[in-house]
């Protein structure tokens, strides 16, 4: 049975990686793929971002993780007017940071308000001396939450993180993108169910320091995404320091398929 889905998962490659964008722009309003903004993990590298995401799904825009660097990358391909939602997996600031330009911009320069920010409640609390002017409309996420973005169904459980973390699956026409957001090992991406078409697990982690904290080195987020079925593996939020050729070879080996590193500007069809 696992040799037959590691078989399966191999014949379905159809990856575009390494920096190089899809046949299909991300802002074309057709299809449903994943952009990366960002993708070092807890500070970002020299002329990198932390972790962010550029969602579309049928034309409809959402911004998933808002990390340092990552508002400036979004610009490139979607003006914030045609910006849907966002969606932030938890309160740490390599997640989150950018969202104060964003309510900058979109207080001061696009004139939007009532903006969707999905989040955990305990970036609410963070934020909300100055945030809760009706320019950002929160929406509380907890374990279990599910909601409409557009044409795209999203739900949240809960990861294995000092902080309140939601891991994400966003699923449209039968395809899903499973996110992990920030974890450690004693949460498995089979959580977010059956059917991923693209996993995107963090990788933070030298293979030395595996277990010293609640986040996953390369082998374990190729071990998670291949225990979860997942069709393709995408890593993500790799430490500047680390070697991302090596976390590379590292996933595949316990995947089992061809696994692809995140890199800015790349994306990647669901």
């Amino acid at each position: 049975m696992l040799s037959s889905a590691l078989s399966q998962r191999a014949g379905n490659d159809s990856r575009i990686g390494s920096g190089v964008v899809s046949a299909r722009n991300p802002t074309d309003g057709m299809g449903f793929s994943i952009t990366v903004l960002g993708s070092d993990g807890s500070y970002p590298g020299p002329g990198g971002a932390c972790s962010g995401y550029l969602v579309q799904a049928g034309g409809f825009y959402t911004w998933l993780e808002a990390g340092p660097g990552t508002l400036a990358n979004l610009q490139l391909h979607v003006p914030l007017d045609r910006l849907d939602a966002v969606v932030i997996s938890h309160c740490h600031a390599d997640h989150r940071s950018d969202l104060e330009s964003l309510y900058v911009a979109l207080r001061y320069f696009v004139g939007k308000r009532d903006f969707p920010v999905y989040a955990p409640e305990g970036l609410q609390r963070l934020m909300r001396e100055e945030h809760f002017d009706g320019t950002f409309d929160w929406r509380v996420i907890s374990d279990g939450s599910s909601a409409e973005l557009g044409p795209a169904r999203w739900t949240w459980r809960r990861t294995d993180h000092p902080v309140e973390t939601m891991a994400a699956r966003a699923q449209l026409d039968g395809r899903a993108l499973g996110y992990s957001a920030d974890t450690g090992p004693a949460w498995e991406l089979s959580a977010l169910g059956e059917g991923l078409s693209l996993a995107l697990v963090e990788a933070s982690l030298p293979a030395a320091a595996e277990g010293t904290i609640q986040h996953l080195t390369a082998r374990q987020a190729g071990a998670t995404a291949a225990g979860a079925g997942a069709e393709r593996l995408l890593l993500t939020h790799i430490a500047p320091p680390i070697d991302r050729e090596r976390a590379r070879q590292q996933a595949e080996e316990a995947f089992g398929a061809p696994v692809d590193v995140a890199t800015v500007g790349g994306t990647w069809q669901i």
